[in-house]
């Protein structure tokens, strides 16, 4: 594989995920896997089988309603069904991982790419997800994973030449058409941009600025008429 292939692969989980992994199994306690929580300043503990298999997931949620808090009367919200309040009761005093954990658990595989691992963990509201080869816990790859990729983020080189300016903004404008209700007119003269047409709002006009900056700069010509609803 080339350089340049190299640098244009898109990053993926067995890329950001952490290796060193803290576990507890499923016969370990609650108050164990509280203890572990508290002493590595983690939320949330990968349940696996000795043989490494992912069972499921303890976290503080599963540990909110418990005897040990006099919050075993709290009903979550859905659980009206006989066997619903009978897993209720059974997760908030029993003493083993097993019955408190989460089984159904998002995973990854290693192999996934950054945008579908940042997808997942948007969507589904949640902290970390585990990552898996051939169905066995080989890492977790968790927000602030994909924060240091943000952190470590630099503005893209500035084109040079009009004409090269113009087009690579008109290419980008074009890759935002989801955002844009329609593409502006691009002008580049003497190395100064501008840029005129009519956008629906505010928002939309500061994605056109940003388009326009990450090419040629701050400063451009900014033409742009908002109008607000068109019949």
């Amino acid at each position: 594989m080339s350089a340049l292939k190299e640098k244009d692969c898109p990053m993926r989980a067995k890329d950001l995920m952490t290796r060193t992994l803290v576990t507890v199994s499923s016969d370990h306690s609650v108050w164990h896997a509280a203890h572990i929580m508290l002493t590595k300043g983690v939320s949330g503990l990968p349940v696996v089988d000795d043989s490494g298999k992912l069972l499921g997931v303890v976290t503080e949620g599963d540990l909110l309603r418990r005897s040990e808090l006099g919050t075993e009367g709290i009903v979550v919200d859905g659980a009206k069904e006989p066997d619903d309040l009978a897993r209720a009761y059974v997760k908030s005093r029993s003493w083993k991982v097993g019955d408190v954990m989460s089984p159904d658990v998002i995973t990854v595989d290693e192999g996934a790419p950054i945008e579908k691992i940042a997808m997942l963990l948007g969507v589904h509201q949640i902290k970390r997800l585990p990552v898996l080869r051939s169905g066995r816990l080989v890492g977790v790859v968790s927000r602030a994973d994909l924060l240091k990729v943000v952190s470590a983020g630099k503005p893209e080189s500035e084109v040079k030449g009009d004409e090269a300016a113009r087009r690579a903004i008109i290419a980008r404008l074009q890759g935002a058409e989801i955002a844009l209700g329609r593409q502006p007119e691009v002008n580049v003269t003497g190395g100064r941009v501008r840029v005129t047409g009519a956008v629906r709002s505010s928002a939309e006009r500061n994605a056109i600025r940003i388009i326009v900056e990450g090419v040629a700069g701050p400063g451009f010509d900014d033409q742009l008429a908002i109008i607000e609803s068109e019949q």
